[in-house]
This record gives C-alpha cells, structure tokens and sequence, in this order.
C-alpha cells in the first residue's frame, strides 16, 4: 500500500545551512497492518508520516500510495486521493470550535465529490453512536473532554471509509486513563475492520497496540522489528464497515 524509496527532505536553516528531517528512508506498509513508528522530539517522525500522507514533498526519492507516486498527480488529484483515501487523526483535536460535534465529522465531505450525498449524516451518526458519542451531535468542542473530542476526531476521520489512517502523537495531550481508552479505540478499529494504520508516538510503551514498530533516530530508521500478536478486543465498536 505504501512505499518510500530512499527518500530524503531537508529544510533550510539559519546561516545557509540546510538539516535533513529524513534520511534516506525506505520501507513499506502493507494492507491490514498497524505500524507505530517511535523516536524522541526532533527525531523525523512527523515529518516521515507528513510524507507518507502526500503533505510534504520529499527532496529526494520516491513515496508512492496504492501504486501512485504521490508528486506525480496533480495537485487537485492529490487532495482528492487524501480525502477519500486517508484518514487523519492530529496531536490535537483540530475540532471548530463554530461547527457542531456533527459538523465537524462531517466536514471532510465538504471537499469530496459526493459532498451532498444524504448518505453522510446517517454515517457521521453511527460513527457518534458507535463511540459512545451519540447524544453530543449537537453539542460544541468546548462542551466535551479532551478524550470526547479525540473520538470526535476518530469519527471524522474514519467518515469517508479510508484504507489508510495516519494518527500523530493522538493521546500525547491526555491523561493515562483516556490515553488508554483511545489506544485500545484504535486497536479495536484496527482488529475489527483491518484498516492500515500508521501511527507516530513519543512513547515506546504504545507499542504493543501495533504489528510492527519503526524506530527513529536523527532522521533515519533505526530499527524495525514485529509486535507479538495482540489479544482480540472485546467487540462492540467497530464492525468490517466502518
């Protein structure tokens, strides 16, 4: 599904000098896995998974999706296979605060080709029902706790089906207690439905939510190395639908 070819970007800084945020990093993701990819702040992480998504253009080498090299579409083509093909989840909720709680699952549907289908609402509702948000349609962000508005966030971005979900630091803002109630969201997401996640994290204990986890250092991978096999969640979230 994913692939990057000795891929390479550096940044310019002070005094002419440039800094590679990524160096030569190459490696794949295949359908169905849930990749953690780790490393302290300042290590490439973000910047990795930016790439990845088709937001930042590499300096050197090849990112391709689904078979696609990304910086060969054309802009409008590469914001069309974001939105109906990623998911994002950010470090911080990134809600409207104007927009309702359905509002803003529905939002992504406001840049699609289908963004008047009736289809949406009923969809952004069983996401809300399906993580106990259901009676906060109408509520605002300021109205919710920080772990209500990472669901809220879920739902969007699991509104549009996508095969891929890219999440960055999601619980690096809560406490242990919700940072443990998304993980295990996630995982259940993940076991349920078999949608392809890769997820950035600071911390080395998230790791064992995943398949397989990538270690960064200075811009580079590391080390690469499976997760032993996850025990099944509960069910009750997630179905092969959503």
């Amino acid at each position: 599904m994913i692939a990057l070819e000795q891929v390479t970007k550096t940044f310019a800084a002070p005094g002419g000098q440039t800094v590679a945020a990524v160096r030569d990093a190459t490696f794949t993701v295949a359908p169905g896995e849930f990749v953690v990819i780790t490393g302290r702040s300042g290590s490439g992480k973000t910047t990795l998974l930016n790439l990845v998504a088709g937001l930042t253009r590499p300096s050197a080498g090849l990112v391709t999706f689904e078979g696609k090299n990304l910086w060969s579409l054309p802009d409008r083509e590469l914001s069309q296979l974001r939105n109906r093909a990623m998911g994002f989840i950010f470090q911080f909720p990134s809600l409207l605060p104007t927009l309702t709680v359905l509002e803003n699952v529905l939002l992504p549907t406001a840049f699609g080709p289908n963004h008047a289908a009736a289809a949406w609402p009923t969809r952004a509702e069983e996401l809300l029902g399906s993580l106990g948000l259901g009676d906060k349609r109408a509520a605002y962000p300021r109205q919710l706790s920080a772990g209500q508005q990472q669901r809220v966030v879920i739902a969007r971005a699991l509104l549009n089906r996508p095969a891929l979900l890219l999440a960055d630091e999601p619980t690096s803002n809560l406490d242990e207690q919700t940072e443990l109630e998304i993980m295990g969201l996630l995982r259940e997401l993940h076991t349920a439905s078999g949608i392809t996640i890769l997820m950035v994290t600071h911390s080395s204990q998230l790791v064992p939510v995943g398949t397989r986890t990538l270690e960064m250092a200075g811009g580079i991978i590391r080390a690469e190395r499976a997760v032993a096999a996850q025990t099944t969640p509960q069910p009750g979230f997630f179905t092969k639908d959503t």
